[in-house]
C-alpha cells in the first residue's frame, strides 16, 4: 500500500466516521476501487488491513477527544465528584454526571452484545451492491427527518434506562454496511425527545468505548501473527494523522450542521451516493484477483 492511498484511505475514515453517511460503506468502496485499478492493497481480513483498521480507528477516537474535550470533561469530573457524594445517599436524580456515565455502560454493553449476531449475518452484506444501496436510502431518509424534529424534552437528568438500551441497539443495527452510526444514534435519540446537543454528545461519547472495543476485539487475530507487514510503517502513521485531522473537522462540521437543523444536506448526498453504488458497482463477492507479491517501491514509501 502506498502512502496516497493510506492517506487517501484515512481521509474517507475520518470524514465519514462522524459525517453521517455510513463510513463502512464509503471505505469498501474504495477499497473495492483501489483493487479495481490495479493497487495491490491486502484483503480486509488479512492482518495487515486488520491493523490498518485498527490504526484509522485509534485516529477517529482521537478526533473525538479533541473536538469534544470540554464536556467530556466536565463528564469525567462530575462523576468522580458524584462518586464521592455516594456516602450521603443522594438518589440518582442528583448524581446526573453518574447516572449518564452507567448509562454509557449499559449502551455500549448492549451494542457489543448484539453487535456479535449482526457482524455474523451482516458481513457478507459487503459484498451486494443493491442491499448496500436499500440501506443507504434509508440511512437517507432518516437524516431528512432528524431536521423536523421539534418538541425535545430529555437532558441529562431525564435520561432513563430504556434510552440507552434504545441508543444501544441502534448502534448494532449501524454494524450493517449503509447504516450511519452518528446518523442512526442522534436520530432514535431525537425521536425519544433528547436535546439535540445532548443527542449528539451522548452519541459521540459513547463513540469512545464502542470504537476501542470493537478494534480491540478485531485485534485478537493479530496475536498469533507471526513476520512482518507489507504494509510500510510511513503508511500507518499516514493513515492515523490523516483520519484523526480530518475526522476533527468533520466532527465539527457535523455537530454544527445538527445544531442548526441542517442534516438534510448530507441525506441528499446519501440517496445520491446510493444511486452511484446501485448503478455502477459489480458485484463486490468476486473482488479482481490480484498480485499479492510484495512491492518493494511502495514499502519504501513513507521511510519504513
Amino acid at each position: 500500500m502506498a502512502v496516497w492511498e493510506a492517506a487517501l484511505l484515512g481521509i474517507v475514515q475520518g470524514l465519514f466516521m462522524f459525517v453521517p453517511v455510513s463510513s463502512s460503506a464509503h471505505l469498501v468502496i474504495t477499497e473495492h476501487w483501489l483493487s479495481n485499478q490495479g493497487s495491490p492493497i491486502p484483503s480486509a481480513d488479512s492482518p495487515e488491513m486488520i491493523f490498518f483498521n485498527l490504526v484509522v480507528h485509534l485516529g477517529t477516537m482521537v478526533s473525538v477527544v479533541v473536538v469534544m474535550w470540554r464536556p467530556l470533561f466536565r463528564l469525567l469530573r462530575g462523576t468522580v465528584r458524584e462518586i464521592g457524594w455516594l456516602w450521603r445517599r443522594r438518589t440518582m436524580r442528583h448524581l446526573v454526571h453518574l447516572k449518564l456515565m452507567l448509562l454509557g455502560v449499559v449502551t455500549v454493553g448492549i451494542t457489543g452484545v448484539l453487535g456479535f449476531a449482526v457482524r455474523e449475518f451482516g458481513t457478507d452484506a459487503f459484498a451486494v451492491p443493491w442491499f448496500v444501496a436499500i440501506l443507504l436510502l434509508g440511512t437517507a431518509v432518516m437524516l431528512w427527518w432528524t431536521d423536523s424534529v421539534t418538541g425535545t424534552w430529555r437532558g441529562p437528568a431525564q435520561m432513563t434506562l430504556w434510552v440507552a438500551v434504545a441508543i444501544g441497539l441502534a448502534q448494532a443495527i449501524a454494524l450493517f454496511p449503509g447504516i450511519s452510526r452518528s446518523g442512526i444514534t442522534i436520530a432514535v435519540a431525537l425521536a425519544l425527545g433528547m436535546h439535540r446537543k445532548i443527542a449528539a454528545q451522548y452519541s459521540f461519547f459513547v463513540a469512545i468505548p464502542t470504537i476501542v472495543a470493537a478494534t480491540a476485539v478485531q485485534s485478537r487475530s493479530l496475536l498469533g501473527h507471526e513476520g512482518g507487514f507489507t504494509i510500510s510503517a510511513g503508511s500507518y502513521w499516514t493513515a492515523f494523522a490523516v483520519s484523526a485531522v480530518v475526522g476533527a473537522v468533520a466532527l465539527w462540521l457535523v455537530l454544527t450542521l445538527l445544531y442548526r437543523a441542517r442534516f438534510r444536506v448530507f441525506a441528499v448526498y446519501v440517496a445520491l451516493f446510493a444511486v452511484f453504488v446501485l448503478v455502477t458497482q459489480p458485484d463486490l463477492s468476486e473482488p479482481p484477483v490480484l498480485d499479492e507479491t510484495p512491492v518493494l517501491e511502495d514499502q519504501d514509501d513513507g521511510g519504513a
